[in-house]
């Protein structure tokens, strides 16, 4: 039996770090919630003859300064950093491509929902790729992640998927080939995360840049500029400054004073804020049969991700 004023010193011990725990919290629970919002913005700022135009806008005002920023750490990177994080840049940029396109022909809570297959996916290939197989409830949390996302692209009746939702989906499958091409290229070990991220950026860029110049692939830049009103300006500026410079930086500030898991855990509610925008703000309707799929999206992801192999206790 603990006396009184044996308790109390541990309790006093434990209280600031409950406060830091929290100051770390907050501002990555504002990074799911920006991030949520960003499929509405993007679809309120983009249309399909402007994707490409739009995304050079959008990095083209974040990467200088990132590069500003982190110009030592850039200097100090070898060539087989930056090839490696160049690759991954290349990836990165399909994935932007990917998601952008889709979510101008599917709804904004169709888009942040089915994204977040990824964190079923990335287990999933993970697991094939070490020839492991994954425990009986991850596995029933993906079936209910897929019949979700099943439910919820079929509005009120059952049709095949959009063009939309099924370029989200590729931007999902995408994402998890990013992951597991991150962890499996040697050359980044070592290496200052925010020059990682910026060579990332900056070749996702220079892919937009070279498909600008193409034929074929929609406005300019500065024609899509032009065209912009100031809410889409206002838009633009969401995208740019608190769902790209924000968003990073708030990461390599949180993960230094919190858990990985903990940092996972309030990234993954961004599919519930997604959902909240679009309905909310973007007056989009689910249905029954689709708001029924975003629960089981909802609650399907949540379950892979603690019980997902290698997922902390």
């Amino acid at each position: 039996m603990t006396t009184a004023s044996a308790s109390a010193p541990t309790l006093a011990a434990r209280r600031p770090g409950h406060r830091h725990a929290w100051l770390a919290d907050l501002p990555l629970l504002l990074v799911a919630v920006v991030w949520g919002a960003s499929y509405l913005a993007a679809k309120g700022v983009t249309t399909a003859h402007t994707v490409v135009a739009v995304l050079v806008l959008r990095f083209a005002t974040a990467l200088p300064v990132l590069v500003a920023v982190g110009y030592r750490g850039l200097r100090a990177l070898r060539s087989a950093q930056v090839r490696a994080a160049g690759l991954l840049g290349l990836v990165l940029g399909g994935i932007f491509l990917l998601e952008t396109y889709g979510v101008v022909h599917t709804s904004a809570t169709n888009a942040g929902l089915i994204i977040s297959l990824t964190m079923i996916f990335t287990p999933l290939a993970e697991a094939a790729v070490r020839r492991r197989r994954p425990s009986g409830g991850f596995l029933a949390a993906a079936g209910l992640s897929v019949a979700g996302v099943v439910l919820l692209t079929q509005g009120a009746g059952f049709t095949a998927p959009s063009t939309g939702d099924l370029l989200i989906l590729g931007a999902a499958l995408a994402r998890t080939v990013h992951v597991l091409l991150a962890g499996r290229l040697s050359a980044l070990e070592d290496a200052d995360a925010l020059s990682l991220t910026t060579v990332q950026l900056g070749a996702a860029t220079l892919v937009f840049v070279l498909l600008c110049a193409a034929p074929g692939t929609g406005a300019t830049p500065w024609a899509a500029a032009a065209d912009l009103g100031p809410g889409q300006w206002a838009g633009l500026a969401f995208l740019a400054v608190f769902c790209t410079l924000f968003a990073f930086f708030v990461q390599m500030w949180a993960i230094r004073r919190t858990s990985p898991s903990r940092v996972s855990l309030l990234l993954g509610t961004e599919p519930l804020w997604a959902a909240l925008a679009g309905t909310a703000l973007g007056g989009e309707h689910l249905g029954a049969w689709g708001l029924v799929g975003a629960v089981l999206v909802l609650a399907g992801t949540g379950w892979g991700r603690r019980t997902a192999p290698g997922a902390a206790a």
